[in-house]
């Protein structure tokens, strides 16, 4: 059986998938915020699963309450699948009632966070475990305002522990970024008993950010670190994300930051590559090169752009973001294609 495993993108969210990651080895997670993005999550759910060809598979679902419309195609299309598909939605959320009503898969709990409901439902599958426990204790206190809860202000620093984790890209690296995650939080355990949680806590998370990039690379920076990092990760996907223009190799990524940085580095240790091009959310464009090819010309055609033969940006006011990179990748090369042409 393989278990795929929707998530919200919060510390409830990523909770729900440290409950599951430490019951099932066969799993993908995805996480999504609400709208469009759980739309797209759930195609690529059901694109996955065919791609996987398993014949027993289950759908989790938890901390996101699906509209009625959302919840009636998600049913249609277990229905309609050719695949044994078990489908398990477990929320806390009031606005998710009408669905909880109409279906027998919605679970539904105000009372409880959504890796408090979670982690009881998996420990009465399984053996209980002490550490999960507290974990969604000190996640529930949060989550659902418990002000006078002991646990309420280790919970605010475990919120903001997920909240600045951005240094993965979640779009592009999903997998990568929930490693990170996870890895932070089950290295958080170790201060739930300590004096004073959760300025202890608060205090450690630079030294657990690095410790994670650290495990990369020799010691430097946190900056530096992330960047070797994402420059590490791009090279191991540096085919699937390759773009091309007029003959000229490049490779496409989305919403990163430091582009010079990331850029210029990526083409020193990738020869093979004439540009770099990164596209952010809100249609802007950056552009690197290394002397192979005019990156400005390249900006000018496409996003009515320009800047220095090395470094130019624009804007492609055609662009439609996505959640899903290889949606991105696909509109990228349908325009790069088009004024190839």
């Amino acid at each position: 059986m393989k278990l795929y495993h929707l998530s919200h993108i919060d510390l409830d969210g990523y909770g729900c998938q440290l409950i599951t990651k430490s019951h099932y080895k066969n799993i993908n997670f995805y996480n999504s915020n609400y709208g469009n993005e759980i739309d797209q999550k759930i195609e690529q759910i059901f694109c996955d699963i065919e791609q996987d060809k398993k014949e027993n598979n289950t759908i989790l679902i938890t901390d996101l309450n699906l509209s009625l419309q959302q919840a009636n195609i998600l049913d249609k299309k277990v229905k309609e699948s050719n695949k044994n598909i078990e489908l398990i939605l477990l929320d806390h959320h009031k606005t998710g009632r009408e669905c909880a009503q109409k279906y027998e898969w919605y679970f539904l709990d105000e009372k409880r966070c959504a890796t408090k409901i979670t982690y009881d439902y998996f420990s009465k599958k399984f053996s209980p475990d002490d550490k999960l426990k507290k974990f969604s204790d000190v996640t529930n206190a949060i989550d659902i305002w418990l002000s006078k809860d002991k646990y309420f202000e280790l919970g605010k620093v475990c919120l903001k522990l997920v909240s600045d984790a951005k240094e993965v890209n979640r779009i592009m690296f999903p997998k990568e970024n929930n490693e990170y995650i996870f890895n932070m939080l089950k290295n958080s355990y170790e201060y739930y008993d300590k004096a004073q949680a959760n300025i202890a806590l608060d205090n450690a998370l630079h030294k657990l950010k690095k410790k994670f990039f650290k495990g990369f690379s020799k010691d430097d920076t946190l900056d530096n670190l992330v960047s070797k990092y994402i420059i590490s990760l791009l090279a191991d996907k540096k085919e699937q994300m390759s773009i091309y223009y007029k003959g000229a190799k490049g490779i496409l990524t989305y919403n990163i930051t430091n582009v010079s940085v990331i850029g210029n580095d990526f083409l020193v240790n990738n020869p093979e590559f004439d540009f770099f091009m990164n596209i952010n959310s809100r249609k802007n464009v950056s552009l690197r090169g290394n002397g192979k090819v005019d990156v400005s010309v390249i900006a000018s055609e496409i996003a009515n752009g320009g800047g220095h033969a090395n470094a130019s940006g624009g804007i492609i006011k055609s662009f439609k973001d996505s959640f899903v990179y290889d949606n991105i990748k696909k509109q990228i090369e349908d325009i790069l294609n088009k004024d190839c042409s």
